[in-house]
């Protein structure tokens, strides 16, 4: 396999989908004591480091070697919920990830954020940053990926940044979306919902026939769990979900109203497997699943890029 090391891991969305494409984690590095948490109970076996990442950059060169360094850096910088301050904002960790990118040497780096990112007020910032990531010896590109396109079923575009060594970019290729639409919320969630008995469980799955809007999970200044602003709880009772609070458990045999969504059904609508445990008390556990990377777009990015370093490995061996 191949070695990575994950920068903010978070609850483990993209290290779930990396794993899957292939990739072994040397290293996790994440700040939060609950993903950490989350992060040691499904992965006893990870190195889990619970660090600020711009000390953690001060002891990165050990991990120097790696085939990838992969991250979800901060996205209030680039968001318009975080008044889009981009460089000027004190949570903007590019120029750390930039410092940890020369001291590691991978063959390759990924880093997913939010669609700001790619707003014109930042074109200077990209730019800025692939001449960076030039002199250092990679090629960078840049594209905004829908999350449905990979089988999420989630209205949830992020954009992922790839960068290749030199000697490798002419391997790599964006995955091709799927030729299907993914699943819609009923068809995802339906067994869930009738979990606790629930008769209508069959005829709220007829009425969600859409996919999700986007998860929103929130920071630790907002109050509680629940799916979003006004316009995206408006969204959910469309489909039949009253998006004002999260449910302890799934509807009983008794329920009569709009059902709410659990963790575990908010997790599997990000695509997390099943067996994917989030620990903490609900409102830590929703907003571990609400702000990560979904683990099928990070693993069809993954396997492209796992596919352009072991091409490029195959041919200098044949060569």
């Amino acid at each position: 396999m191949l070695t990575s090391v994950e920068l903010c891991a978070g609850a483990g969305g993209q290290a779930v989908g990396l794993e899957q494409a292939g990739f072994d984690h040397t290293a996790l590095v994440e700040i939060d004591p609950h993903c950490c948490t989350t992060l040691r109970a499904n992965r006893p076996n990870w190195n889990v480091i619970e660090d600020d990442l711009r000390i953690f950059k001060e002891r990165s060169a050990t991990f120097a070697g790696i085939d990838l360094l992969a991250g979800g850096l901060p996205c209030p910088p680039f968001s318009v919920a975080g008044k889009q301050l981009g460089a000027a904002d004190e949570r903007n960790l590019f120029p750390d990830a930039i410092e940890i990118v020369a001291a590691t040497k991978p063959r390759a780096v990924m880093i997913e954020n939010v669609r700001g990112f790619l707003d014109a007020v930042f074109q200077d910032y990209r730019e800025d940053l692939k001449r960076q990531l030039e002199k250092l010896g990679y090629k960078t590109e840049w594209r905004l990926l829908n999350a449905s396109d990979y089988g999420v079923p989630q209205l949830r575009p992020r954009v992922v940044i790839v960068a290749i060594e030199n000697s490798s970019t002419e391997h790599f290729d964006w995955p091709t979306p799927q030729p299907h639409n993914p699943p819609t919320v009923g068809a995802v969630l339906r067994e869930q919902m009738a979990a606790g008995g629930w008769p209508g469980a069959d005829a709220w799955a007829k009425r969600a026939d859409e996919i999700a809007p986007t998860i929103v999970g929130g920071s630790k200044k907002h109050g509680g769990p629940d799916l979003g602003p006004t316009r995206a709880r408006a969204a959910w009772a469309s489909l039949g979900v009253n998006g004002k609070t999260v449910a302890d458990e799934p509807p009983a045999a008794d329920f009569v109203g709009m059902p709410r969504l659990t963790v575990p059904m908010v997790a599997r609508i990000q695509g997390f497997p099943d067996d994917w445990q989030f620990t903490g008390r609900k409102t830590a556990a929703y907003r571990q699943v609400g702000n990560a990377f979904p683990p099928p777009v990070a693993r069809a990015v993954g396997e492209n890029v796992r596919a352009a370093l072991t091409a490029r490995r195959i041919f200098a061996v044949s060569a």
